[in-house]
């Protein structure tokens, strides 16, 4: 507690930062589902995931340029700007535009208060720091979603709230007492090295970043076509997360003590089938509709934090840090592409295509992860490393790979010394205590 304490600034930021966000998404979903197509639906959460895989690169400049109070400063005041400018036109394209802005801002914002913790937290106290991080996160999302149940109008006054947790999320990190962190440093992207060191941990984050894309910007959508209110879609949304979040305890144990490409392999078996009901049938009972949802997302929301385990089992320490990177970015791509893909097809062939889609995918993964597949030429002396479970990548920039307690402190300083800056490189931060 005293840890979380310390810290406590810097958490309700990322937990208003969470909940605005959460809010937004939804509340886009719901309100252009009552004019427009699947496609538009899909087709804004791909922009949000795109300014989010860009923003890396923009939000480095940007911190290096006017350091870390002004660049959160400056991007928590247009993604203000931008959220109240949703209310100012109805015009979809411009919408599209807000969204990629309102992502290449949060990313800037996660990458300031990263760096913040990172920095100003010990080695031993780092996985606590980190869960206190996810927990923040989780939070605000669900919180967002229970926003939405309590007003289920789909009127200007959401958004209004929207831009309410995104100015005062300004207030804690501008009146923080805590030391300024040092200037980031670039990690490059090695995607082709670690395509071929880790290549079903790279296909698992793709797939992943594929279904918790087309989740946070399509189940709306879906409550909405199934007949449900927008009180129960927000409900439904907040039961769904709550769920992703109970799951991460028990998978870390299990991740611990069982091998993790069997976890895999059975996460997306488990996941096929339990998605099968939704992706057949849409006229089943309410309690069903939850329960299917709540243990969709957990078995999902277990694909990417494993894939991360089962990927750092393999690679030397010295090159965690831009394998979290390149995770991430794959991840980014997933979640960029899929909403689009997936809402072209719920278009056409009805809303459970989504579940369909979240079939399809873990099908893929459990024929792709086999134990023949698996040689363990390249696992490491330490492995299996402890599980730490990851934020599921809607919450987290390339710098939380600099918050992993199992990537040490020399590996990260020796690596970002001698590591070149890349045209295409995520970034992570050089530690000093």
């Amino acid at each position: 507690m005293s840890v979380w304490k310390s810290f406590r600034a810097l958490y309700f930021a990322t937990l208003l930062m969470l909940l605005g966000s959460g809010l937004l998404s939804t509340y886009l979903a719901l309100h252009v589902a009552e004019r427009a197509d699947g496609i538009w639906v899909g087709a804004l959460m791909t922009g949000f995931y795109l300014g989010l895989v860009l923003g890396g690169k923009i939000g480095h400049r940007l911190i290096a340029r006017v350091g870390h109070i002004r660049a959160y400063v400056a991007s928590a005041g247009i993604v203000t700007a931008a959220v109240l400018l949703h209310g100012l036109t109805d015009s979809l394209p411009a919408w599209l535009l807000l969204r990629v802005q309102v992502g290449l801002g949060m990313m800037c914002m996660y990458m300031v208060v990263e760096s913040w913790l990172n920095e100003q937290s010990t080695s031993a106290e780092r996985g606590m720091v980190f869960s206190g991080y996810m927990m923040a996160s989780y939070l605000g999302m669900v919180l967002g979603q229970l926003v939405l149940a309590a007003m289920p109008d789909l009127t200007i006054n959401l958004l209004l709230f929207v831009a309410l947790c995104f100015a005062l999320c300004l207030v804690p990190v501008a009146l923080t007492r805590r030391i300024h962190p040092e200037p980031l440093h670039p990690a490059p992207l090695e995607p082709r090295y670690f395509l071929e060191r880790v290549p079903l941990s790279m296909l698992t984050s793709l797939a992943a970043g594929a279904m918790v894309g087309a989740f946070y910007g399509l189940a709306p959508l879906y409550g909405s076509r199934i007949g449900l209110p927008t009180h129960m879609i927000g409900l439904f949304m907040a039961t769904c997360i709550v769920a992703g979040l109970l799951v991460q305890g028990p998978l870390g144990w299990l991740s611990d003590h069982f091998d993790r490409p069997t976890l895999i392999r059975t996460c997306s078996a488990l996941l096929m089938l339990v998605a099968l009901p939704q992706a057949l049938l849409i006229d089943l009972p309410l309690p069903l509709i939850f329960i299917g949802g709540s243990l969709t997302c957990m078995l999902f929301f277990s694909l990417y934090p494993l894939a991360v385990a089962f990927a750092n089992d393999n690679i030397e320490a010295e090159k965690r840090v831009s394998l979290t990177a390149v995770l991430l970015t794959t991840f980014g791509v997933g979640a960029s592409i899929s909403p689009l893909l997936i809402g072209a097809l719920m278009k056409s062939l009805g809303p459970n295509m989504l579940y369909v889609a979240f079939s399809v995918f873990a099908m893929c993964i459990a024929a792709m992860v086999r134990p023949q597949a698996i040689s363990g030429e390249h696992l490491t002396t330490e492995a299996p490393l402890q599980h730490i479970s990851m934020p599921d990548g809607i919450s987290s920039s390339p710098l939380a790979a600099a918050l992993d307690p199992r990537i040490e402190e020399s590996h990260v300083q020796e690596q970002m010394q001698d590591c070149p800056l890349t045209d295409v490189g995520e970034y992570s931060e050089e530690q000093h205590y």
